[in-house]
């Protein structure tokens, strides 16, 4: 059913735009605060949102409210937050200045600093947690496919406001944890950087086994500094966090026959960080592998596989090259 509000996206990028676009093909009315480039791909082209699955829906620019405007952020009972983790205070700011004191923010962030900050700006606003499992790629032409599977999880309000999100075709769903679910994601995003350093897609990265090892490596370190700071990581499969590094360093045939019973992957998959220095936009490594090495020097401990992975990423952002296309051997030696 059909909020009496509508749904604003803050920030629409990959994620927003899908996210936004299934939930106006399932009935909501819904705007998307982006930036100019976009708004002009998708007046050009329509929005369409596919999925690995087969889902597919097309919508027109007349469908979907799209602006720079963030005046758009007044006549939304939901707000999306969908924006990079250093553009939140920014973004925080604007919905403090236009948003509906009734209006109910929800963070589909990556990272897990994100909500402090919007809770601070927003003191009379209600801020969940989400955290979005899939990856989305855009296509070009305002085409985003969703590449990977999962169901978007959030905290749970009086509202009841996943349940009202909730679609046939897109999932969310209220959770208790979302605190350890969000490490338990930051985990899973440390392969992130790695898919983004390789420049191969998602799938064929991953059935290698020296990426493997080197993403098992990456959770260890991270698994260490988050015991040292009290976090207990919720994993997004039903293996606890520990046993992952375990699961990546196995041979290649029985990696493959378990991860296959726990997610599905597009072979078009690639990570959000890859696409970021394909487009030389800036990416998220200090809140990912960069939150590690600042965690561990705050309790003594080593992380020089993070802190190597952060130099990487920070040399191929500063090239605006692109994807460097490294070896594992490369990445180890660096």
């Amino acid at each position: 059913m059909a909020l009496s509000k509508s749904i604003c996206i803050a920030g629409a990028g990959s994620i927003g735009c899908f996210v936004g676009g299934m939930l106006r093909a399932g009935g909501h009315q819904v705007s998307l605060l982006a930036r100019p480039r976009l708004i002009d791909e998708v007046n050009r082209n329509g929005l369409k949102v596919t999925s690995f699955e087969g889902i597919e829906h097309r919508l027109t620019s007349a469908e979907i409210t799209l602006s720079d405007d963030p005046a758009i952020l007044g006549k939304a009972g939901i707000i999306l937050v969908t924006v990079k983790s250093d553009d939140t205070p920014e973004i925080a700011e604007l919905i403090a200045r236009h948003a509906a004191k009734d209006a109910v923010i929800v963070s589909l962030q990556n990272g897990t600093a994100n909500v402090p900050v919007l809770r601070n700006a927003l003191p009379d606003h209600v801020v969940i947690a989400g955290m979005v499992p899939f990856n989305v790629i855009s296509l070009g032409g305002g085409h985003f496919h969703r590449a990977t599977s999962g169901d978007i999880v959030m905290g749970p309000d009086d509202a009841n406001t996943a349940k009202k999100l909730r679609q046939p075709e897109l999932a969310f769903r209220a959770v208790d944890n979302i605190t350890g679910i969000q490490w338990g994601k930051l985990l899973v995003n440390l392969n992130n950087a790695l898919n983004a350093l390789s420049n191969l897609p998602l799938r064929d990265q991953l059935a290698q086994r020296p990426w493997r090892a080197l993403f098992a490596g990456l959770q260890r370190e991270a698994l260490r500094v988050m015991k040292a700071e009290g976090i207990v990581p919720v994993s997004s499969t039903p293996l606890p966090a520990w046993v992952t590094p375990i699961i990546l360093t196995l041979p290649d045939a029985l990696f493959a026959k378990i991860a296959a019973s726990m997610v599905k992957i597009d072979p078009k998959a690639r990570s959000s960080m890859w696409e970021d220095l394909q487009q030389g936009r800036r990416t998220e490594i200090d809140h990912l592998q960069g939150l590690i090495v600042t965690l561990a020097k705050r309790h003594g401990l080593k992380a020089p596989l993070s802190e190597r992975v952060v130099t990487l990423i920070r040399q191929a952002e500063q090239a605006g090259k692109g994807s460097p296309g490294l070896t594992p051997e490369q990445i180890r030696s660096a």
